[in-house]
């Protein structure tokens, strides 16, 4: 049995989700693991305290790992302290660990695994890439119960449909906070958006952009203009709504977020173009040649503004 540990927000729990989906269709027994979500306190250090939001979604199955099943494969909770042997397995990285922990941008072992607890994100687009396709006709966004604000998202739709449409999601709020800054800090910076909106202006002429953010203040100061149109209605529990907006746009630029990468990925326009930071933590190093290889389809552009060719 495969169990997946999900964590983190909608972003990185549909990417759970699709690496999950991606191992099902090659036989293996998946289960995730949802018991972080069940109780805040095992949310491994995040600043934001998150809700299992994959369940909003509509089209989505997925069977929950119980604790029998973790136990099985793993050896202990996830969240239960480690006794010695996993912990040299870990630090030596023996083939035996029942764990694996992601560490890298793509493991291709993680498809060789038939007995495994998988600790990560797994963000790059070629875990899944394959079964995208089926993913965009699964998963659904369910109508809201409030009628107006539904009324208001099938307007802007609409109008999306008709029109050059790119979203554009800047995302600050928690990246702007002490902690993260330095690991997800100025990399989408004001060069990257500028880079990006001159790159589709170039190839689509008049265009029309869709702001996506949790500063809309921001979005409204920094871009102004006909041709730009600050979303601002699906707070809260409705902010998954965005990704339905976002998905529904011709062509998509992205911050360094999973939220704004699910936008891109469910818009099902075959000529889309798919814009993303060439980088998407200040730890990372671009390697043009990987980055192409593990995110094809899309176009990178650095932090400065800058195409990658």
């Amino acid at each position: 049995m495969i169990i997946i540990r999900a964590m983190g927000g909608l972003g990185n729990q549909m990417q759970q989700y699709a690496l999950y989906k991606k191992l099902e269709t090659l036989g293996r027994d998946v289960r995730l693991d949802i018991s972080c979500f069940e109780d805040a306190s095992l949310q491994d250090g995040m600043l934001i305290s998150r809700k299992l939001e994959l369940n909003d979604l509509e089209g989505v199955s997925y069977k929950a790992a119980t604790k029998d099943e973790i136990r099985a494969v793993l050896g202990r909770l996830w969240e239960e302290p480690e006794d010695v042997m996993h912990k040299i397995k870990r630090k030596l990285r023996l083939a035996n660990d029942p764990a694996f922990i992601e560490s890298d941008m793509y493991h291709e072992a993680v498809f060789s695994y038939t007995e495994k607890y998988l600790v990560g994100y797994w963000a790059c687009e070629k875990y899944y890439a394959d079964i995208l396709q089926t993913l965009r006709q699964e998963i659904t966004f369910p109508a809201s119960r409030d009628d107006g604000l539904w009324q208001k998202n099938r307007k802007a739709i609409e109008e999306m449909e008709k029109t050059v449409s790119v979203s554009m999601h800047i995302r600050r709020g928690d990246y702007l906070d002490s902690a993260n800054l330095p690991l997800f800090g100025n990399i989408c910076k004001d060069t990257y958006y500028a880079g990006a909106i001159n790159y589709m202006k170039e190839k689509f002429g008049d265009v029309r952009f869709y702001l996506f953010s949790d500063d809309a203040a921001y979005a409204r100061e920094h871009y102004q203009g006909e041709e730009y149109h600050v979303i601002d209605w699906n707070r809260g529990a409705d902010s998954f709504y965005d990704i339905m907006l976002m998905s529904h746009c011709k062509h998509n630029i992205c911050a360094n977020s999973t939220f704004s990468f699910w936008g891109a990925r469910l818009n099902p326009h075959a000529d889309k173009v798919m814009i993303r930071p060439s980088i998407h933590k200040n730890t990372q190093v671009c390697i043009p040649g990987q980055m192409k290889d593990l995110w094809q389809g899309w176009t990178l552009i650095t932090p400065q503004g800058a195409v990658i060719a």
